[in-house]
């Protein structure tokens, strides 16, 4: 159980290339990340990574139109069937060739996919299980070059190709007599999208160049009329060619030909098209290549997408611009809009950006972006709830852990940031970097409000902030000495020297003043903060220190070194207890530039972090390898391995090259291509590691460059080339009981439900560990029954109730009932849980994120309550005041009146005597 850690979320990265798709309510965003799939939902503001990844990076995904299944495909060619609805892959299927695009039918009965100059249209999978997925209808030849986007009508009957020739070719998805292909051509640049008009076979096509054409069809939809079975095609004359071969060919289904130009035929009743305008979106100049489209059919509303970071809104067919607004000064790689035409997505891949537009209001709805470049650090706060990272772009992000989404973005460093931490608050957190500072921000008012520095620039690799939060450390690679600063003055305290080498990592002692540092120099270093700084011990290494950490409960420490080794030592007597010879355990691969293999290689690798579980009876190790392990501490073995990645799009994922790549002169990765086009180089800078700055393409190095444990103890997290990845402990996948017996089952447990004897039945739910019946036993006992029910249980079900009670009030509703349960268990058995306090830490800690987490959500509802009750409160004061001022109107003019009824009477009556 303690080990079932399995693949939870993917942070730090939130497009990476291919094309982004809206859920069928449109309130969802599905964008590729490497080789995995995420889904943002942006109604409830989460987000969510698919438990499926491809063997290279995702180029293309395709959406059935009932949202319920997703055909994803990767740089190779390579495609997973993959439902949506229970995140399980389905089936595997290969084109054996890279694809541009792929898109399901509006009926949802076909798809169609385009490689190289062909598109294929394939029968989609239905509800019924079958041998192949994946059956081939309808090869469709004519473009000369690769196909670049596909649209379908509404009805299914037809689909349109854009094309890299500058030709734009619709096909009929069935036998019409009157269209078979139709070639167009009208643009100078590679087509980038392709629409039909809402119920109609008109056509917009827009190019690279920033040119949109206007097609109008003599023909209806409905005049499209079907092929008698019994035609048979004439033979072509002498000398001419075959324009509308249709043959079978095996493995190729129904194999339809076009050629380009206009039928020969002008007596026949063909479906034929004439341009009816053309539009430039460039006539003033300052817009670069047009680079990606997405056209709203009901809404009439054409999105375009530039190199520059602009995109423009405009009506068709009028051609009317709506608004042209910047959102990103790099490429937009990919747009989509949803199903209502409120919300647009674009992804921008230089920066990794995904951005949700909504137009009418002009507002953003989702905006996220992760680190573009390497992450080097992360820490969880002590709640578990954040986590926050550094990467080599210099900025600081802090992840919420519930969401998965970024809220704040620190980019005060101007240079690489090398370590993150939070003080024992969880409001503070302190940043080091290359350029010579460290930060420390605040979490509440999101401002950086203090800057350490050194009195002589130096370079800041490693960090660590005592328990208390008020001293800051930080080692410098380049002076070898460990600075020491106050976090209430900002003042520099001391300069601590002694080593002789770079300060690899620093390390505080949870439970003392004392420092721990390791260093080139191959010693650990004990610096005692209460005795004027000096070092109380000193330890010796066999080789280069390179991550120092210490146990939970700070009575042991352990090291990695560069020889591979992690070695456990008791700081209290300065003596080695054990170590873990672990390079074996990495098994680094090869890369493709290496001139040694894989295991020549692996003799210069080792663990760059480690951490202590929150029970600290095992270590977490990373290091230079796609592998992370953890070590048993007593008994000093491995206990399991994890794969962090199986994305061959990255280097030294392999452990032997490719002999298909391998030629007389050397291995084909060493053939730099692609130079000529101005998109730079394929191979990186000799010596690089962490990634190359200039505008070169290479393979980055798969790695892991940060490794921590939640406080909770219910998952862990790591920095790798491909982004934050966190595991989680899954319970429901492991049967895991606890002093089980025959008499044991859940049909005992019920019945001791039924003869209402409670703590029996917890007890015997527990030695189950069924998690479905021991929720069902818990909201079983009535409410007035659980302070007795708590104060019979025997102490070993204790923190097996609390455990329970803590993960269930995460996620249930019946808050005062579980609160309930926690406040007896707390109350009646506090003293023995306080006595036992470093063995339930994790078990309080992951209580106490519960807590705060219903806290904040309930806060935000009783202020949204409150500001409505006193606006309520407000207005009918406000309708009152006006009707009293109208009553007082009312009864003003009432009183006019009668004084104008009685002037007049008394007129009247002198009138009368006047007369008399």
């Amino acid at each position: 159980m303690k080990f079932a850690y399995r693949f939870s979320n993917l942070l730090g990265a939130v497009y990476r290339q291919g094309n982004l798709s809206f859920s069928k309510d449109g309130n969802a965003v599905i964008s590729p990340v490497g080789n995995r799939v995420s889904v943002f939902d942006l109604k409830n503001n989460t987000s969510e990574t698919l438990p499926v990844s491809t063997t290279k990076n995702i180029t293309c995904v395709g959406l059935s139109p009932d949202g319920n299944i997703a055909v994803v495909v990767d740089e190779d060619g390579a495609a997973m069937l993959v439902s949506l609805v229970t995140r399980a892959t389905l089936h595997h299927f290969h084109f054996h060739k890279p694809v541009s695009s792929i898109r399901f039918s509006p009926d949802g009965r076909k798809f169609v996919v385009t490689k190289e100059n062909v598109a294929l249209m394939y029968h989609a999978p239905g509800k019924q299980r079958e041998f192949n997925a994946f059956v081939l209808d309808k090869s469709y030849y004519g473009p000369y070059d690769e196909t670049t986007c596909i649209d379908w009508t509404d009805d299914s009957k037809c689909f349109v190709v854009g094309s890299k020739d500058m030709s734009t070719w619709v096909f009929g998805a069935e036998r019409w007599a009157n269209l078979i292909y139709y070639s167009l051509g009208g643009h100078k640049d590679v087509i980038v999208g392709c629409f039909f008009e809402k119920d109609s076979l008109d056509l917009y096509t827009v190019s690279q160049d920033g040119t949109l054409c206007v097609w109008e069809s003599d023909t209806e939809l409905d005049g499209l009329v079907l092929k008698k079975s019994q035609d048979k095609p004439k033979p072509p004359r002498p000398g001419e060619e075959e324009e509308s071969e249709e043959e079978r060919k095996e493995g190729e289904g129904e194999v339809i030909r076009g050629k380009a130009g206009a039928p020969k035929d002008k007596n026949t009743n063909n479906v034929r098209y004439k341009q009816r305008s053309k539009h430039f979106f460039n006539k003033e100049g300052d817009f670069n290549n047009l680079t990606a489209a997405a056209y709203h059919k009901p809404t009439h509303i054409l999105v375009t997408g530039f190199a520059s970071g602009i995109f423009h809104l405009h009506e068709l067919p009028e051609f009317n611009l709506i608004h042209s607004l910047s959102i990103s000064d790099q490429r937009i790689s990919s747009v989509a809009i949803n199903s209502s035409g409120d919300w647009i997505s674009f992804g921008c891949s230089g920066m990794g950006q995904l951005l949700v537009w909504e137009w009418q209001s002009e507002s953003y709805v989702f905006k996220q972006q992760g680190h573009f470049n390497n992450m080097a650090s992360l820490a969880y706060s002590p709640d578990g709830q954040y986590i926050v990272t550094g990467g080599d772009d210099g900025k600081v992000k802090v992840w919420n852990t519930n969401s998965g989404l970024c809220f704040v973005t620190f980019t005060e460093h101007t240079s690489s940031v090398t370590k993150v931490t939070f003080t024992s608050s969880g409001f503070v957190i302190v940043s080091a970097s290359l350029d010579g500072t460290v930060r420390a921000f605040d979490l509440h008012r999101y401002r950086n409000f203090r800057t350490f520095t050194s009195p002589r620039p130096a370079q800041f690799s490693s960090l660590a902030v005592d328990v208390s939060g008020e001293l800051v450390s930080a080692g410098a690679q380049d002076s070898f000495e460990i600075f020491l600063w106050s976090m209430q003055t900002g003042r520099l305290l001391e300069v601590l020297g002694g080593h002789e080498g770079p300060v690899s990592c620093l390390c505080f002692s949870p439970v003392q003043s004392i420092l721990a540092s390791a260093s080139w120099d191959r010693t650990i270093r004990l610096w005692d903060m209460l005795d004027s700084w000096q070092v109380k011990e000193t330890l010796p290494l066999s080789s280069d220190g390179l991550s120092v950490t210490y146990r939970p409960d700070g009575q042991e420490l352990a090291v990695a070194t560069l020889n591979g080794e992690i070695s456990f030592w008791n700081p209290q007597t300065a003596t080695q207890t054990g170590s873990v010879a672990g390079r074996h355990d990495l098994e680094t691969g090869r890369k493709e530039t290496d001139k040694i293999t894989a295991k020549q290689s692996a003799k210069g690798k080792s663990f760059t972090s480690l951490c202590y579980s929150a029970d600290g009876e095992s270590v977490l190790a990373g290091g230079q390898s796609k592998f992370v392990c953890i070590y048993n501490v007593k008994e000093q073995m491995l206990m399991k391995k994890f794969e962090i990645s199986c994305n061959l799009s990255f280097d030294a994922m392999e452990e032997f090259l490719d002999r298909r790549k391998m030629t007389e002169f050397g291995s084909l990765a060493l053939v730099d291509e692609g130079a000529g086009d101005g998109d730079g180089v394929n191979i990186s800078l000799p010596g690089v590691r962490r990634g190359d700055m200039s505008s070169r393409h290479f393979k980055p190095e798969i790695r892991v460059s940060s490794l921590r444990f939640s406080p909770t103890g219910r998952s862990w997290a790591a920095t790798t080339t491909e982004g934050l990845l966190v595991y989680s402990l899954d319970g429901s996948l492991v049967f895991d009981p606890y002093d089980l017996d025959l008499d044991v089952t859940p049909a005992s447990i019920r019945k001791q439900l039924r003869l209402q004897e409670w703590a029996p039945a917890i007890v015997l739910a527990f030695r189950l560990n069924e998690k479905a019946l021991k929720q069902e036993v818990l909201e079983t006992v009535p409410h007035e029954q659980i302070p007795v029910v708590c104060g019979s249980l025997p102490d070993i079900y204790v923190e097996k109730l609390l455990g329970f009670v803590a993960s269930s009030l995460e996620k249930s509703g019946h808050l005062q009932f579980y609160m309930t349960w926690v406040q007896s268990l707390l109350m009646l058995h506090g003293q023995k849980l306080k006595n036992r306090s470093g063995a339930i830490l994790p078990t309080l800690q992951a209580l106490q994120k519960s807590i705060q987490r219903h806290f904040d959500n309930l806060s935000k509802l009783c202020d949204f309550n409150m500001f409505n009750i006193r606006y309520a409160a407000a207005l009918s004061k406000q309708r009152g005041l006006k009707r009293a001022a109208e009553e007082d109107e009312g009864r003003e003019e009432e009183e006019e009146d009668e004084e104008l009824s009685e002037e007049m009477s008394m007129a009247s009556l002198e009138d009368a005597d006047l007369m008399l």
